[in-house]
């Protein structure tokens, strides 16, 4: 007969603690600007996924994903629904006037010269747009915010700098490299 195991500690548990301990040693800002250029990263690398609507459905999940352990580390209680929400109003009424993430993915339909040039394109934007959703939510959350009062048009101009910012950072980076290897 099977025994079942006495204690076991869900993934979300295991976040949990990872986060709290880190918490520890580390100011929570510190870990969460750590926590949104990784997320940043991801939703880049996801950006090269070569099929139109499934690349933005999986920077979308990226960016709920990383609202949520922003949720953990501020202590804001989380509901997936409001966070897909929240997402959502922030990146329809600010990210795509001003990244044409939409258009980056479409293009991927355009056989091998779209491809090409979405695959140039949509990676940068998807981190840009990350990075600045993951500050945007960092300050919301260091300032007693939650989910249930975010406004998105308070964080319009923020949001911009935020993505001028990443858009810099890059700049900054790939110039570094260039200078690096002549």
């Amino acid at each position: 007969m099977a025994t079942k195991p006495t204690a076991s500690v869900s993934s979300e548990k295991d976040e949990a603690i990872a986060t709290t301990s880190s918490t520890a040693t580390e100011p929570r800002d510190e870990v969460a600007a750590k926590l949104v250029d990784r997320f940043a990263i991801w939703s880049g690398v996801a950006g090269l996924v070569p099929i139109p609507v499934v690349d933005l459905l999986a920077v979308g999940g990226l960016q709920v994903q990383m609202l949520r352990r922003l949720s953990q580390i501020y202590d804001v209680q989380f509901s997936a629904n409001r966070g897909k929400a929240v997402i959502a109003a922030l990146a329809g009424t600010m990210i795509p006037a001003t990244s044409g993430m939409g258009a980056a993915s479409a293009l991927k339909a355009v056989p091998i010269l779209g491809m090409l040039a979405s695959g140039f394109v949509m990676p940068a934007l998807s981190a840009g747009a990350t990075f600045a959703i993951g500050k945007t939510f960092i300050q919301h959350f260091e300032s007693g915010g939650t989910l249930l009062d975010f406004n998105p048009p308070d964080y319009r101009e923020f949001v911009k700098a935020q993505k001028q910012m990443w858009e810099s950072r890059s700049t900054a980076k790939s110039e570094s490299t260039t200078a690096a290897n002549s």
